[in-house]
């Protein structure tokens, strides 16, 4: 058995493509250098060991459970290798690294809490950090990037990308989505139907990186919503 591409794809974008160990917070993708295209360092570790011999395995543990998001955590090659050390598996339990688990997709999903949005000018620069995150991971990754471009056969570029969009743009639309539910109130009459239209767009593309629908259904990104914002 292997790791399911949707379970790769929900454990990249929980943790929004950074290590998951306790204070690291290293982004899992590099930029690369000159002729050299950029690269993924992210390890999908096991909780409990995938192999007899390995740190907190459990023979009684079915395969397709082993890798199960439930029994992954995304993280640095350096705290991979720490925690899988024989002589760190007491300091590195199963209930401490699901701790650690819980509490960084915690924080990622709940990094609004400590957000004041006071104004429909404060929350407009709140939104334009994510829109021009996404627009730069797009640019620096997409299909159309220059990397693609200067090496177009490089199986790597293409599953960059594929993490750019798990790890910058799912997060980051999810994170647009409920600054603009949130306080929707200081959304104008005659601009409540771009957020919707967002929104939408945000709802769906999400399904289609999670292979729920095609690429034709998901609904156009809306760069009426974009000029709104950055007041083009």
């Amino acid at each position: 058995m292997s790791i399911k591409e949707k379970t790769i794809k929900i454990l990249w974008s929980n943790a929004a493509g950074v290590c998951s160990f306790k204070s690291c917070d290293k982004k899992l993708t590099t930029d690369g250098a000159e002729g050299i295209p950029a690269y993924t360092i992210g390890e999908m570790a096991h909780i409990k060991g995938n192999r007899p011999g390995s740190n907190r395995h459990d023979p009684t543990q079915s395969q397709d459970d082993r890798d199960d998001y439930k029994n992954l955590i995304l993280l640095c090659p350096t705290h991979h290798t720490e925690i899988d050390k024989p002589e760190n598996e007491k300091l590195y339990s199963i209930e401490v690294l699901y701790e650690m688990k819980k509490e960084h997709e915690n924080f990622i999903s709940n990094r609004l809490n400590t957000m004041v949005i006071d104004s429909l000018e404060d929350l407009k620069d709140h939104i334009s950090i994510y829109l021009s995150e996404n627009h730069q991971a797009w640019e620096h990754y997409g299909p159309l990037s220059e990397n693609a471009r200067k090496f177009p056969n490089d199986e790597s570029i293409y599953a960059l990308w594929i993490t750019e969009r798990l790890s910058t743009i799912v997060p980051n639309n999810r994170t647009i989505e409920k600054l603009l539910q949130d306080n929707r109130n200081f959304i104008p009459r005659k601009n409540q139907n771009l957020v919707s239209k967002f929104i939408q767009h945000v709802e769906s593309y999400e399904k289609w990186v999670n292979d729920e629908i095609t690429y034709h259904a998901i609904q156009k990104f809306p760069e009426d919503f974009e000029s709104f914002i950055l007041g083009e």
